[in-house]
């Protein structure tokens, strides 16, 4: 795992012990990952945790040393976890790794406020990362062959998380998770104010898309109209925002245009992108790292791997964080769903 030590905390035996304890027993006190009584517990609940977690956390959230950090060293029972699944699709809720999702929660809840998408994996609150076989080539969490190419977590939408937390079940091929953040006086003032301008376009990624939710097969499309809006409107956003002197990222070049009457944008982009590239470092989550990645600072990807669909692969979960649940009020169907949508 290449990380600066200040990047990481490893829980000693004892916090392993501790973390993995509270996450069984609420697992058999809850019903699941969107059990109300449980979002709402989530701080109360988050006591409960090593006081060094708490503390690595919540700095992490509030003083942005880092653009991402890792807690290491969790006790994730292959035993009780079983295979890593074939698809997420009608897989049962909660499952047999539900400790382990309400781990992320507990995290997410030092953070933030845990929230998810109608329109990934089905509108479930944590998400399940590992190959599937009829995604191997696609651009999403779910492939595999192909370079899956750094961005901002849902870039193209004004209320895209402020933070992720992926606690890797398993990483027996150490497949790593590529990161990347902007270097201060890298640019010239000039491109800088280019890039703090409403001058670039970004499309949803593919997770969001209808044919990758198993709803949309069953003809329950309503939730995707606000994303066919987003894909219509084309609206112009700026790519750094922030101060100027450590700006923020709003990036996703896979899916990002730029009009052609306009090359000093795309120069810019062009500039910006080559910096990060520069800078792209690997980190190999082992089995029980967490990694929290500040969504505004790093952008995040991973690397191409073959993967063996024989119940062995990498499997993550994941959720996404926000400082502030009401911004989305406008697009989550009643006050207390955390669902955008």
């Amino acid at each position: 795992m290449a990380t600066d030590h200040n990047q990481v905390l490893t829980l000693t035996p004892d916090e392993a012990r501790q973390t993995a304890d509270l996450t069984i027993r609420l697992a058999e006190r809850y019903a699941g990952d969107d059990d109300p009584e449980l979002l709402l517990d989530l701080p109360r609940l988050a006591v409960g945790l090593p006081v060094r977690t708490q503390r690595f956390l919540r700095t992490f959230a509030t003083a942005e040393p880092t653009g991402f950090g890792v807690v290491s060293g969790h006790l994730f029972d292959q035993d009780r976890i079983g295979p890593t699944p074939e698809d997420w699709h009608e897989r049962p809720r909660p499952n047999k790794e539900f400790p382990e999702e309400i781990l992320v929660l507990l995290y997410a809840g030092l953070l933030g406020e845990p929230f998810g998408w109608t329109t990934q994996q089905d509108g479930r609150l944590v998400h399940d990362v590992f190959p599937v076989r009829k995604h191997e080539h696609d651009q999403l969490g779910l492939g595999s062959k192909e370079l899956l190419t750094w961005h901002t977590e849902d870039a193209f939408h004004p209320y895209r998380g402020d933070y992720l937390v992926l606690a890797s079940l398993r990483n027996p091929d150490r497949v790593a998770t590529t990161v990347g953040e902007y270097v201060p006086d890298a640019l010239s003032p000039a491109d800088l104010e280019v890039l703090f301008e409403e001058r670039f376009h970004i499309a949803p990624d593919e997770s969001h898309l209808p044919k990758n939710n198993s709803h949309a097969s069953d003809g329950d499309t309503g939730q995707f109209a606000a994303l066919e809006e987003f894909i219509h409107e084309r609206r112009p956003v700026a790519v750094l925002f922030g101060l100027r002197q450590e700006p923020y990222l709003r990036l996703d070049p896979y899916f990002m245009e730029v009009s052609e009457d306009d090359p000093e944008a795309r120069q810019a982009l062009d500039k910006l992108i080559a910096v990060i590239d520069a800078g792209l470092r690997e980190v190999a989550l082992e089995q029980g790292d967490c990694l929290v990645i500040n969504n505004h600072r790093v952008v995040h990807g991973r690397v191409p791997f073959t993967a063996r669909f024989d119940g062995t692969d990498r499997w993550l979960k994941r959720i996404n964080v926000t400082h502030d649940l009401r911004k989305s009020r406008t697009m989550r169907a009643t006050s207390s769903t955390r669902l955008i949508g």
